[in-house]
């Protein structure tokens, strides 16, 4: 299926999960680029999923803990999950707060009971995870009613700055895959260089 310029999970290996094209960790120190907000506001993210204050949300690729950090302080707690334990281990020399746990593991294989969490974010990394199962994990281990709030560089961008074109969604296609796996979307918006989604499950 075409939506806006892509197949809903076109991409040279449609079954990856995350890891396929992640982030170099050894370029890990750019991650804490402050102008990274300029893509998308942590107050424009919270917006996007608006965590209860006791919640207990998962950050999906979640680095050196960049956004992880400016979430934190407004839940109960956060899962900080990436795939590459080097990314845990920059975060540790960063500072890890109290209520972030580092949890190394795919995206397609949480290690959560089913309906654990609260609300889950992602920003910038939905292109490294996109699949029928991380989708499919998401609906597993969130629980009825939890809300989703996803920033990533769109497909219909001009390619200035991120991941190249070929490897991006766009918000069309996101929601599409969403609404497949059985949430419910309410805000799918490509903008200049990113696109921004919200779901409930």
């Amino acid at each position: 299926m075409k939506l806006s310029g892509r197949a809903v999970f076109d991409s040279p290996n449609p079954s990856r999960s995350m890891g396929y094209h992640t982030f170099d960790s050894d370029r890990a120190d750019r991650l804490e680029d402050p102008t990274r907000f300029k893509y998308v506001s942590i107050d424009e993210l919270l917006a996007l999923f608006a965590p209860p204050s006791d919640s207990v949300v998962a950050d999906l690729g979640s680095g050196t803990g960049f956004y992880t950090d400016e979430i934190a302080p407004y839940v109960g707690h956060v899962q900080a999950v990436d795939v590459q334990e080097a990314m845990h281990e920059q975060y540790r020399e960063n500072g890890v707060p109290e209520n972030v746990a580092l949890v190394t593991a795919e995206v397609a294989d949480l290690p959560f009971e089913d309906g654990a969490l609260d609300g889950v974010v992602s920003t910038m990394t939905y292109h490294e995870f996109a699949s029928d199962g991380a989708l499919s994990e998401l609906a597993r281990v969130c629980r009825p009613g939890a809300s989703v709030g996803i920033a990533d560089w769109t497909a219909a961008g001009a390619g200035e700055r991120g991941p190249p074109l070929d490897e991006r969604f766009d918000a069309d296609a996101t929601a599409n895959a969403f609404e497949q796996a059985g949430f419910s979307v309410e805000r799918a918006q490509d903008r200049r260089e990113t696109f921004v989604l919200s779901a409930t499950l």
